[in-house]
């Protein structure tokens, strides 16, 4: 079953990393087996003047931090609210750490401007540990970058 709109917000207003350092916009879909997010990548953001200067990219790990916000934080917190059976506003919040990153294949550019849309695919939950499979693409549909990736929730 679907989220509805109000937890996917409680869920987006729970993920822990903020500006400069947020790469999550949205969460546009929200299921026990996955997750759909979105960010757009603005052409003022940090990393930018330099990385390249006069032609600004995406840095890879800015991509895989992207991917990890939504695939692995966002989606962690929802499934561990699933889990307390209570609404992820309820819950004591557990510091979210990212914990393993495999197989990650960059197969295009992202660009100042760009809104990319970042797909989880639950792998496994076990042990407070979440291990998801991740993709992102344009909003064309071309994928820029897939991987998998892993984190877990510790007390702070």
């Amino acid at each position: 079953m679907e989220a509805d709109e109000s937890i996917r917000q409680e869920v987006l207003a729970l993920v822990p990393q903020q500006k400069p350092f947020r790469f999550i916009d949205e969460i546009l879909c929200l299921t026990d087996e996955g997750i759909v997010g979105a960010y757009r990548f603005r052409e003022d953001e940090f990393f930018y003047p330099g990385h390249f200067p006069g032609r600004p990219i995406t840095p890879g790990v800015i991509l895989v931090e992207s991917m990890a916000q939504i695939g692995v934080v966002a989606f962690g917190l929802y499934l561990l609210a699933r889990r307390h059976n209570v609404r992820p506003s309820e819950m004591k919040m557990p510091l979210s750490l990212f914990s393993l990153a495999e197989e990650v294949e960059f197969r295009g550019l992202v660009r100042p401007g760009e809104r990319v849309i970042v797909r989880g695919k639950k792998i496994y939950l076990r042990k407070g540990a979440l291990k998801v499979e991740v993709s992102m693409e344009r909003e064309s549909g071309e994928v820029v970058c897939t991987g998998k990736l892993a984190g877990m929730g510790v007390d702070a």
